[in-house]
């Protein structure tokens, strides 16, 4: 049976290390050996090259085996039964003897195996006692401390007297996850880290993600060997064993260096998850290699359990003044009585709490493309600018930055009066806004190294840095972080100015429609003058121009030329036309909505007034009318009149010559249109001279027309009319014609309730 190790030789350096495949090395440290079991046969698939050391058995002695036959009936009881209380959690030990020596295991299940891994049984160093004794001291860190920097610092010390290391750190990240030294315990005689902030290089994003899944990690010395990790040489070359979970995982040969360079002799680093993400770390060094029991480890877990429980606690204690002071200014904002004009802003600007809202140290309102301001803004041109970037980069929304240069890289020329700001956008495109603003404040921050040269370069390749003497950055375009309730404030205000805005948005467009209701009013006025001086006073000198024209004609004594006498009749026509056209004009602007009251009309009883009065141009025409029983309907009797009149002097008048018109007038019942309810439907038909279909809106237009005035006398104002009338009805009328066949008009009437 051949065999193989599966170590990852993949090269790797500082240009790949944030792909290297950290959770499968292939290896694992020393201080113990590692089983991997086939979940359904029990065999084992997986050792490491270390098991004679401690089982006086070789990997090919024991691979392809099952666990039974090497670790007996009794053993592998034990371990089934650990596995089937475990089943959510494998992670407590248990303790296992095999040819006389004590092990201390623990199980945990990667893809289809279950991995053993089993370290020599240590006595305790530390009495029981004093672990719990130091556990127990939670409770007067509680009560001791303030913050959360000065629990972390009992903390830190605590953990430093259980577990024995020369060095304790709580490591907390920023954003970005750079991370900072934010707490420390450590032996008198070594050069303190408190403070110091080491770039998010150093613990690379798959790194990040493996401290998520395991919250407890120990390298017990730097300068170990891999064991590599064996199986059966099946010619499966991609063969590998996940071993995110594992306590015993090889560490990155690129980490190793790191703490090699950094003097480091052994580490035992704890997780510290806050809301779902890695908020910062326990970080134990030794300047030489140690071990510690597993009460030990507990011990040191729970303090970061400890920690974690605590964070949202104790943040919340420290931002309650900031909350209590932005909550007092949010309440007088609110509490301001504003008028719905642009004068409402001055009031704002003119109270010192629309700063302290947030404790910023300017604001601006933007509205209509004009800026209102107070304290430390950049200039209106600026303003503008920052407002069209931060809309788009928002969405419209909500952005907020403490390095604004970040996301807008031309932003250092106004700095220092805006390197962080708060944007709430007030309306749905983004023009109108708030912007709350924080000056550039230097900050110097104390690296470990040069975070530039975090990356050395020789003859050899890539390599992590191997100084970390103390180096000084001073960081420029950035302002103060704003806070939480800072922020909470700011979101509350900005939804209070957003209704103002809307209240003073609806008292413009008001103010614009009173002002066009009083040039409306002032226009139809003088359309009322117009109607009277056309109904009056052009009249009268139509009349004269008549009369004149009639006497002359009727003159025989005066022998007149035939150019004369046509001269004279197409005045006198032309006369008739104005006249004519006049009184319809009169007609269609006297047609109110509401001026006349609506009643039950009897259509049948009104065309019959309609034909009676057009008896002489019926009988002239020798037309042909029928007209069906008509259902009632509700209207104005008078404008219904006016209405069947112009429909049917319409169809007699554009009729060809020699041919006899043929009308009808009928119901076709009640009819539902889209989105306006239910209709009753008349149709009046004729035989006409018909229209081409794309004519159909432009014929209901006043002195629209679509032949010439000599083909067909008309003032072009008949159907406009029609309209008009329907209207009034809150009704609709629709015209259907055929070049040379006819017209359809169908009038709808609401059916009344």
């Amino acid at each position: 049976m051949k065999i193989r190790d599966i170590v990852n030789r993949d090269i790797v350096n500082l240009t790949n290390c944030e792909f290297e495949p950290i959770h499968i090395p292939g290896s694992i440290q020393p201080h113990g050996f590692l089983i991997g079991v086939n979940i359904l046969s029990w065999k084992i698939e997986f050792c490491s090259g270390n098991v004679e050391s401690y089982l006086d058995l070789k990997p090919s002695q024991i691979l392809n085996t099952d666990f039974e036959i090497v670790f007996g009936e009794e053993i592998k009881k034990t371990a089934s039964d650990y596995i089937q209380k475990n089943r959510a959690v494998l992670s407590d030990p248990f303790q296992l003897n095999f040819n006389n020596k004590e092990f201390l295991c623990t199980i945990h299940k990667s893809g289809e195996n279950y991995i053993l891994e089993a370290e020599p049984f240590l006595e305790n160093t530390v009495k029981t006692g004093d672990v719990y004794n130091q556990t127990s001291q939670f409770l007067s860190y509680m009560n001791d401390t303030h913050t959360l920097q000065e629990l972390c610092a009992q903390v830190a010390k605590g953990a430093r007297e259980i577990t024995g290391y020369d060095r304790v750190m709580i490591y907390r990240f920023d954003k970005d996850y750079n991370g900072e030294v934010f707490a420390e315990s450590v032996r008198d005689d070594l050069e303190p880290f408190l403070g110091l902030h080491y770039p998010h290089t150093d613990i690379p994003v798959q790194a990040r993600a493996l401290y998520m899944q395991n919250l407890l990690r120990m390298i017990v010395d730097i300068n170990y060997t891999p064991v590599p990790l064996f199986t059966i040489d099946d010619g499966n070359n991609s063969k590998n064993l996940d071993l995110s979970l594992s306590l015993l995982r090889s560490t990155s040969p690129i980490h190793v260096e790191y703490l090699q360079n950094m003097g480091v002799g052994a580490t035992l680093t704890i997780s510290l998850i806050h809301q779902k993400k890695l908020w910062g770390l326990i970080a134990c060094h030794h300047y030489s290699p140690k071990n510690i029991t597993h009460e030990m480890r507990l011990a040191a877990q729970l303090q970061g359990h400890f920690i974690t429980s605590q964070i949202d606690i104790r943040q919340s204690n420290e931002e309650y003044e900031v909350a209590r002071k932005s909550n007092i200014a949010l309440e007088k904002l609110n509490s301001f009585d504003l008028s719905a004009n642009e004068k409402s802003f001055e009031t704002i600007l003119k109270s010192a709490e629309i700063l302290e809202v947030c404790n910023a140290a300017g604001v601006a309102i933007i509205f209509n493309s004009k800026i209102y301001k107070k304290g430390l803004t950049p200039d209106d041109f600026n303003i503008h600018k920052l407002t069209k970037i931060l809309a788009i980069q928002s969405k419209n929304s909500f952005f907020v930055s403490d390095k604004v240069i970040d996301f807008l890289p031309d932003s250092a020329d106004f700095c220092a009066e805006a390197s962080g700001v708060i944007f709430h956008a007030l309306s749905l495109d983004g023009n109108d806004s708030i912007i709350w603003f924080r000056p550039e404040s230097l900050t110097e921050l104390n690296w470990a190294g040069d975070p530039k040269k975090a990356i050395v370069k020789d003859s050899k390749g890539l390599y992590p840095r191997n100084s970390f003497k103390l180096y000084k950055e001073i960081v420029k375009c950035q302002s103060k972080v704003w806070l939480q309730p800072e922020l909470n404030a700011a979101a509350n205000y900005a939804h209070t100015l957003q209704k103002q805005l809307n209240l003073l948005i609806i008292s413009q467009e008001e103010e614009k429609y009173r002002k066009l209701s009083e040039v409306l009013k002032e226009t139809n006025s003088e359309l009322e003058n117009i109607n009277w001086i056309s109904t009056h006073d052009l009249q009268e000198p139509l009349r004269k121009i008549q009369m004149i024209s009639s006497r002359i004609l009727e003159k025989e004594e005066i022998k007149y030329s035939e150019n004369i006498i046509n001269s004279i009749q197409r005045m006198n026509n032309s006369a008739n036309r104005m006249q004519t056209l006049l009184i319809d004009i009169l007609k269609y602007t006297r047609i109110k909505n509401a001026d006349e009251a609506f009643e039950i009309v009897n259509p049948n009883v009104i065309l019959e007034e309609v034909l009676l009065d057009l008896s002489e141009l019926i009988e002239e025409k020798k037309a042909e009318i029928t007209i069906e029983n008509l259902p009632k309907i509700k209207g104005m009797p008078f404008l219904m009149k006016q209405l069947f009149s112009n429909l049917l002097q319409n169809s007699l008048k554009y009729t060809e010559e020699g041919k006899i018109p043929v009308l009808m007038v009928k119901s076709l019942g009640v009819q539902n249109v889209d989105g306006e309810g239910a209709f009753e439907v008349l149709a009046f038909s004729d035989n006409g001279i018909g229209f081409e279909q794309i004519f159909a809106e432009k014929i209901f237009k006043i002195f629209s027309r679509l032949h010439a005035q000599e083909a067909y006398k008309g003032s072009g104002v008949g159907l406009a009319l029609c309209k008009k009338i329907m209207q009034a009805h809150k009704g609709l009328i629709f015209a259907f014609g055929e070049l040379g066949k006819g017209a359809i008009f169908k009038l709808y009437f609401p059916v009344s309730n």
